[in-house]
């Protein structure tokens, strides 16, 4: 018997890779002779690295960064495929995390760290780049970013601008003499999934900037700034940015990745549970177990055990989720092919011990269901 676990962070308590390892321990309980093959997973927010590093039995790499207001930071980035393939992640360097909420600006927060590990990355020679731009302190378009990677941005004077979204609104023109060549080899792929422009009532700032700590006046003020951005890319770099769906994803960083480096944006959950090998493993497999800490409707649409349940019931895989709580809508997972919820605390336990315990209660959770459910191809 072969069986490929392959969860979603549960979050707030377990890592993908921590699930995955508790589920495992429930299932050699039940099959002590089954073959087991874990393969955490991730929809490109925060954990993606860590899950295709851990799928893929990868090896992380330091980098010591500017944060998303200069203070340093050590940040880090992963490398699969036997190095071919760079994984980074937006917030380990230019994070909301990274400022306590009484310093967030995003007038002066800058995506510089960002580039720069994208500069460290690509110093390992790498063909590929995985990135996941979620949880961004910024709005600076990936203006502070391009600057990293050698772009000089500058104002009417010939000066290079100052860090931060605010200062695009005074942007005259982009020099790409020092650019690092090196990029035209690599393929940079972005896991995005948010589906909004640039600029405008759905744009980064608008929707974005207020989390970010931007008021009203701010929000027209970086509005307008990444609209002047966006105007300057079309024109010196001839891409335009400004209305490409996930444009404004992680304060404009989308348009940014696209613009500097010729990205393309890709929704997270296929790109990263297709990275983790997700498919090579399920060849032979008789049962598939997926989660997350709580599955309802979303988990059905755009997360990765969704992705992962459509792609095992294609290959007539039965599937299992497990989860911490449902949620209202969790019955969509069925008709993705999802045999069998179990959540934490079905079996009557405490529903606190999920968070005190939340290894021991998932591998319990997989032995109840294992017992339960008969698996047969």
């Amino acid at each position: 018997m072969k069986v490929v676990i392959a969860p979603n962070a549960f979050k707030g308590t377990l890592t993908a890779p921590q699930a995955a390892s508790a589920i495992a321990r429930g299932v050699r309980e039940v099959f002590p002779e089954a073959e087991i093959v874990e393969i955490p997973v991730a929809d490109g927010g925060d954990g993606t690295m860590e899950a295709l590093v851990a799928a893929n039995r990868g090896e992380y790499r330091r980098a010591r960064v500017e944060g998303p207001l200069g203070d340093p930071v050590e940040a880090r980035f992963g490398l699969i495929d036997s190095g071919s393939t760079a994984v980074v992640e937006l917030a380990t360097a230019s994070g909301l995390i990274l400022i306590p909420p009484e310093r967030r600006d995003p007038r002066r927060a800058s995506t510089y760290g960002f580039g720069q590990l994208l500069q460290a990355a690509l110093d390992a020679g790498p063909s590929r780049v995985i990135a996941g731009i979620g949880g961004s302190a910024t709005n600076d378009g990936g203006a502070g970013m391009a600057q990293a990677l050698g772009y000089r941005l500058l104002d009417a004077a010939g000066r290079e601008l100052e860090r931060g979204g605010g200062a695009l609104a005074r942007l005259e023109r982009i020099d790409t003499y020092s650019v690092d060549r090196r990029w035209r080899g690599v393929r940079v792929k972005v896991a995005c999934d948010v589906t909004n422009p640039l600029t405008g009532p759905e744009g980064a700032s608008a929707v974005y900037g207020p989390q970010k700590g931007a008021d009203p006046e701010a929000v027209r003020e970086l509005d307008g700034a990444l609209a002047r951005l966006a105007a300057v890319v079309e024109r010196d770099l001839g891409k335009r940015v400004a209305d490409i769906p996930g444009a404004g994803a992680a304060g404009g960083t989308g348009a940014g990745l696209v613009a500097f480096l010729d990205a393309a944006l890709v929704p997270g959950a296929p790109l990263v549970v297709e990275a983790a090998g997700f498919d090579v493993h399920l060849k032979g497999a008789d049962l598939v177990i997926t989660g997350e800490g709580r599955v309802d409707e979303q988990t059905a649409y755009g997360k990765a055990p969704g992705e992962v349940a459509k792609r095992a019931h294609a290959a007539g895989v039965p599937v299992l989720l497990l989860a911490g709580s449902k949620g209202e809508g969790w019955e969509a997972m069925k008709a993705l092919g999802v045999d069998s919820v179990v959540t934490l605390n079905q079996e009557g336990e405490d529903p606190g011990q999920a968070l005190n315990a939340p290894d021991r209660m998932l591998t319990r959770a997989a032995v109840v269901a294992c017992r339960t459910h008969s698996w047969t191809r």
